[in-house]
């Protein structure tokens, strides 16, 4: 039986590749980047341009496929279900299927696969950033861009924290759903059988004990926190220090001709 981690979004893969090596706060500007052009992607071309990139870079990044649609599989609901809106809510062109009061016409089904699509790159994208990257290093680098707007009262040191622990608590969130729902099952909880009644009775039988042990937890860290005089980020300093290298430049490069691409497949319409 495979671990519940091993469901979690992201799941860092600890393998010697360039991409691994790259300077986190370069691939999340890439990252940020990368979205943006995907969102403003309009032509089946330009997405395709974005999945073939999105390819290269986890070829460079060394990550097998079963690794990434593991790591992406559990947002996937995402996908369908705006595949769902998209394909009865869109209107236009010939009528295909008709059922009850909601149709689905040629350009519902053209954007619901356009939407699935770039959802998924989307989706690839953003969880190539975790595979490659600790979670310790993407707090650090968050911290690091935001350390400029700390001159006009940001709190970056604990925005940047609270996203590290966010990182952090999702491996053991899912550990604790896992034993939760296997607890309840044992004492009879059914989750797919039964009236709509008794499924809600069970599900609440599974979050309630589920968020009362996180906040457990949470206090737990709250009071080892002050027990070791945590003040912030005053005088902290940091082991490895970010620097930037041709491989990262040679990223930006890449993800710019990405861009420069997509811009041009806008203006041509293809």
């Amino acid at each position: 039986m495979s671990s519940p981690t091993a469901m979690i979004f992201g799941r860092y893969a600890a393998i010697d590749s360039p991409v691994h090596a790259m300077d986190a706060r370069c691939k999340l500007t890439l990252l940020l980047v990368y979205i943006i052009a995907t969102i403003c992607t309009s032509t089946p071309l330009g997405l395709a341009l974005c999945a073939l990139f999105t390819f290269g870079f986890y070829c460079a990044a060394r990550i097998p496929v079963r690794t990434a649609l593991t790591c992406v599989a559990p947002l996937m609901i995402i996908v369908i279900l705006t595949a769902i809106a998209n394909l009865f809510f869109v209107q236009g062109g010939e009528t295909l299927v008709i059922l009850g009061p909601l149709g689905i016409t040629e350009n519902g089904l053209h954007q619901a696969i356009f939407m699935s699509v770039r959802l998924t790159v989307l989706l690839f994208g953003a969880c190539l950033i975790t595979l490659t990257t600790t979670a310790l290093d993407i707090t650090d680098a968050f911290e690091s861009m935001l350390m400029p707007f700390a001159r006009f009262g940001l709190p970056a040191h604990e925005l940047a924290m609270i996203a590290g622990i966010a990182l952090r608590f999702l491996p053991q969130f899912a550990t604790e759903l896992i034993n939760t729902r296997n607890a309840q099952a044992s004492r009879g909880a059914s989750f797919t059988e039964g009236s709509l009644r008794e499924r809600a009775h069970a599900f609440s039988a599974l979050f309630v004990p589920l968020f009362a042990s996180v906040f457990r937890h949470a206090d737990t860290l709250a009071a080892g926190m002050d027990a070791r005089c945590y003040h912030g980020g005053t005088g902290r300093t940091r082991l490895n220090q970010h620097a930037f290298h041709r491989r990262d430049a040679l990223a930006c490069a890449i993800v710019a001709l990405q861009v420069a691409g997509i811009i041009v497949c806008t203006l041509l319409g293809v």
